[in-house]
């Protein structure tokens, strides 16, 4: 089973489908594909969890949806990733006003790829820091999954990158 990428290895590529919540004007949700190498030239918040709709992921998902405007100022943007279908994102989404987007990694490729899944249990709840150039440069693995990088911690990370 690979490992986690080590900071200042490449990030595993991946192509995978999500949604997004727009409450701009009237709630709508929107639906894509997300590509770590077709991003945006900005860095890159990575955040694995469990699962939609539990405890510890609902805090930490609905803790770093109301920090975006704080990420949007440093030039980062943050994707969630988990192994749940886009029907279970969306309602998670519509159900907690989550605005950051929520990408599905059905068959767990993604999670194998960057070392973090648990056979029978999913994933570790884990965070990664992607800079423009697709390398992983901080990263947060959980042992347990019962608590998760906070928002100034993420916000640190990034500070902390050399632009």
């Amino acid at each position: 089973m690979p490992r986690p990428p080590a900071v200042g290895a490449a990030a595993p590529d991946f192509e995978l489908p999500g949604i997004v919540l727009s409450t701009s004007r009237a709630p709508e949700i929107r639906r894509g594909t997300y590509r770590l190498s077709e991003r945006p030239a900005r860095p890159l918040l990575l955040a694995f969890y469990p699962g939609d709709d539990t405890p510890v992921c609902t805090r930490q998902l609905c803790s770093y949806s109301a920090g975006l405007d704080g990420f949007a100022s440093v030039g980062t943007d943050v994707w969630a990733i988990s192994r749940q279908d886009l029907d279970s994102h969306e309602s998670f989404a519509r159900g907690r006003g989550i605005e950051l987007p929520l990408l599905s990694d059905l068959d767990g490729t993604v999670t194998a790829a960057y070392g973090i899944a648990v056979p029978g249990l999913g994933l570790r709840r884990s965070v990664f820091l992607v800079d423009v150039a697709g390398i992983v440069r901080w990263r947060h693995v959980g042992l347990v999954g019962l608590s998760f990088p906070s928002r100034e911690d993420l916000l640190a990370a990034v500070a902390s990158l050399d632009r």
